[in-house]
């Protein structure tokens, strides 16, 4: 029988006391298998791939596959929010709701063991999206190639929309993000002999104010870029010169290109620096699979068109987030659609007191095997 919203709140309880961080979902993935060998065998087959499980569902016209992916890592904060389900794991927690997520996607899944879909279905559950773009591993890994999707889904719950709603829109619904990891390296020396010395105290500050003029001067300013620098660490005490300077921070752009600009100014910026100032400089930018979450014109209007006709839905269109997802690399290779799922809730995505209302669950598994159900046997017969 396919999951009951009751049971759905259940097993949602079980995952959010267990979360993992990315690569090391060894209990997450276990209790997953438990749940997926419990359903109907008949038309399922089951793959993994270190902490990843993909679920190959065979339709009964099997000349086209829907992908459904869902993240299955935690985050390394500390609950707060004193439910009586909180996190067992010291320092761990489901701050971003993928447990909310893997739960739409068994609850969907369930269904569809049930009743066999008319075109093939792939159900990925992907570690480590927070860290090291666990989407683009799988992808590059090879396992997928088998049961690889025509057209892929995914959803973030989104605690500023009420419980359930549907939220999204045609073009980039998240930024692309980039980690910036800079070190200046001089000669520290004491405060009162500067000339003997090379301060990358200086140094850095140089770096932190010319990188404000990358989107300021750099950036079309219709569209849009962000550069943030959150870490700036040098010296142990103030009567000595610091030889040493570490520096971290972000990208965020809503095109590719964009991304791409301001990683080369990032770049040239620090280059000039290292070369004004004499010093090392061991710059890395850190894409990965971080790409913008760029969603296919003919799979969201399909989605939009859907949403906004089905009572049951509440839909709102989105505007885009500055927030990153590793599933814009598997838009950049297979068409599909991210879409938000409403959680309502005061505090936001990586809070360690986030609780999202779990209506939102039943909510968005409803929806979404609707628009499957839809998609498969309308729209999805179509080529595009």
């Amino acid at each position: 029988m396919a999951f009951t919203a009751e049971k759905l709140i259940k097993i949602r309880r079980q995952l959010h006391q267990i979360p993992e961080i990315g690569m090391e979902e060894f209990e997450t993935s276990a209790k997953l298998m438990a749940i997926i060998k419990s359903l109907p065998q008949t038309f399922l087959e089951i793959k993994t791939w270190k902490t990843a499980i993909l679920v190959h569902v065979q339709g009964k016209n099997p000349s086209k596959t829907i992908g459904y992916r869902t993240d299955i890592d935690g985050l390394p904060v500390t609950e707060q929010t004193g439910l009586p389900y909180a996190s067992k794991h010291a320092g761990r927690m489901h701050a971003c709701g993928h447990d909310i997520h893997m739960t739409v996607a068994l609850g969907i899944l369930s269904h569809f063991a049930e009743v066999q879909p008319e075109c093939n279905l792939t159900f990925l559950f992907q570690p480590s999206e927070e860290i090291l773009s666990g989407g683009k591993q799988v992808y590059e890994s090879g396992v997928m190639d088998e049961w690889m999707p025509d057209e892929i889904y995914a959803f973030h719950d989104n605690p500023q929309l009420p419980a359930g709603t549907i939220g999204c829109r045609l073009g980039t619904l998240f930024a692309g993000t980039c980690e910036i990891h800079a070190t200046f390296t001089g000669k520290s020396g004491h405060a009162a002999y500067p000339h003997m010395a090379n301060d990358m105290v200086v140094a850095g500050a140089q770096f932190v104010n010319q990188i404000q003029t990358i989107v300021s001067r750099n950036v079309d300013p219709i569209q849009s870029g962000v550069v943030t620098l959150g870490h700036f660490e040098a010296g142990t005490t103030g009567n000595v010169i610091a030889g040493k300077c570490q520096i971290d921070g972000t990208i965020r752009a809503l095109t590719q290109v964009n991304n791409r600009l301001i990683q080369k100014r990032v770049e040239a910026i620090a280059k000039g620096v290292a070369q004004a100032f004499d010093c090392q400089l061991d710059l890395k930018l850190e894409q990965g699979g971080y790409y913008p979450v760029e969603n296919n014109d003919q799979t969201t209007k399909a989605f939009i068109d859907f949403m906004q006709a089905n009572p049951e839905v509440d839909f709102v269109e989105t505007q885009p987030a500055m927030t990153g997802e590793d599933f814009g690399f598997l838009l950049s290779k297979i068409p599909g659609t991210m879409f938000w799922l409403g959680v309502d809730s005061p505090y936001s995505l990586h809070s360690e007191y986030l609780a999202p209302k779990e209506e939102a669950i039943f909510a968005g598994v409803k929806a979404m095997v609707a628009y499957i159900e839809h998609r498969q046997t309308e729209v999805f017969a179509a080529k595009y």
